[in-house]
């Protein structure tokens, strides 16, 4: 290191965020997570002994993934290498491959790789680093935000353990709060900085569960608020409120929160809970969701646990996306809490899924026979001289406007897969149908 690298690392130190200047250094500074770096958790254990294999941090962003990476890099007496998948290439791997070869062979000492955003390598890049983990050349550490089992190469998955970090509870966040305000040494100590502890329980509660956006708003407050005539910085609610105006919602449109919610969403409307539902609704669009993929989601539960035991919420969850969609928002989350809160509240029945599902089994494991003939088009070239048609009985001619008839093709005569249900609507089709074939 050369005197310039060393003034821009000092400088960096001291003019990093705060978030990183209060990371752990050891495992006793770490907050929360608990269920892996407890002192009897294996997680803890390992570290402590360095004796740790390749693992994977997945998490919320905010919940101490990089942070653990870190105070491993303090403890470990392996050569500790750190990339970044969002801008590192293959010659950056090549580079730290080669590096832990040397050290292995002339040193006989590990080397620990943390690839943070490990979900960001491509599978070209991540089976690159598979043989060298697998033969001990690296002990992988990788961080994401995103279901691993999905993102993360199978074979490397198979040589790692899986840790799940959770988001910080609230008093977990409140300590580091405290830290930040009065620690001297890598808070805003110096600062001479007080918090009220209706400020700091604020802060805890919006940042729902991630450390980074609180901190932020600590080092927001303690850097834009006037000195009070007693010099201090006294960061009490208002202050409060305007550094963190929006709480943090753990929520990508392509990750885990995206699909847990949505479908949360979609069985409280199943399940007839519509205050569950349209709260559902409220996190969706708070956290950006696009209103059309909503708009969908509604029609499809409107059809498919809906169905005729209410006709009428097909009509209004199409409606609503149409309407939704023509006015925006915000007028169109009232548009979709209606039909959200009408889907929810209507009788259920699945028949219609149910009886699509048994007709698709049949087409595809049973014969295809033809159609019957009387049932067969006789208005095309030729056809009637075929005796296409003949035989045919028009309903319309008969009581009730009903005759029994054969439909379907030989060998399926008596075949079920609409079944009525006793809910909503649906009963009247039920006794409807036995009407017209009641004979008496």
């Amino acid at each position: 290191m050369d005197l310039f690298d060393y003034m821009r690392e000092n400088t960096m130190d001291k003019e990093a965020p705060l978030a990183s200047r209060l990371r752990p250094r050891t495992l006793d500074e770490v907050v929360g997570q608990r269920h892996i770096v407890g002192k009897d958790k294996l997680l803890y254990r390992a570290i402590q002994a360095d004796k740790l294999g390749s693992i994977i941090f997945y998490g919320p962003p905010g919940t101490g993934k990089t942070t653990l990476a870190r105070v491993i890099a303090n403890t470990t007496s392996a050569d500790f290498k750190q990339i970044n998948a969002t801008v590192a290439g293959k010659k950056d791997m090549e580079e730290v491959v080669n590096e832990a070869k040397d050290n292995m062979g002339m040193y006989g000492r590990r080397t620990i790789l943390f690839v943070d955003e490990i979900h960001r390598f491509n599978k070209g890049q991540q089976d690159y680093l598979l043989p060298f983990v697998e033969d001990g050349t690296l002990i992988l550490i990788g961080a994401t935000t995103e279901n691993p089992y999905f993102e993360v190469n199978g074979a490397l998955l198979s040589r790692s353990r899986i840790f799940e970090l959770k988001a910080l509870e609230k008093e977990d966040i409140k300590e580091l709060i405290r830290r930040a305000v009065y620690d001297k040494e890598r808070g805003m100590g110096a600062y001479e900085a007080v918090i009220d502890e209706e400020a700091a329980d604020f802060l805890a509660d919006m940042a729902n569960g991630d450390a980074r956006a609180a901190l932020n708003a600590i080092e927001l407050g303690v850097l834009t608020t006037e000195r009070g005539t007693d010099g201090t910085i006294h960061i009490d609610l208002p202050v409060a409120q305007e550094c963190i105006q929006k709480r943090a919602v753990g929520y990508d449109k392509s990750g885990d929160n995206h699909y847990d919610t949505i479908s949360a969403f979609i069985k409280s409307m199943r399940g007839s809970d519509p205050d569950a539902a349209v709260y559902y609704l409220a996190r969706m669009l708070y956290a950006g969701e696009d209103i059309k993929f909503i708009a969908r989601r509604i029609i499809i539960c409107a059809s498919e646990d809906v169905g005729n035991a209410d006709p009428q919420a097909l009509n209004v969850a199409v409606s609503a996306a149409l309407a939704a969609e023509r006015v925006g928002l915000p007028e169109a989350r009232i548009i979709l809490s209606q039909a959200v809160l009408y889907v929810a509240s209507a009788p259920k029945s699945n028949s219609a899924c149910m009886a699509i599902d048994k007709a698709e089994e049949a087409v595809r494991t049973q014969r295809t026979m033809p159609v019957p003939v009387h049932l067969q088009d006789k208005h095309y070239r030729g056809a009637k001289k075929l005796g296409r048609g003949t035989g045919y009985q028009y309903a319309h001619d008969f009581p009730k406007h009903y005759v029994e008839q054969q439909y379907l093709p030989d060998g399926m005569e008596g075949s079920i897969f609409y079944e009525p249900s006793d809910n909503g609507y649906e009963r009247r089709i039920k006794e409807h149908m036995k009407w017209l074939k009641d004979k008496t």
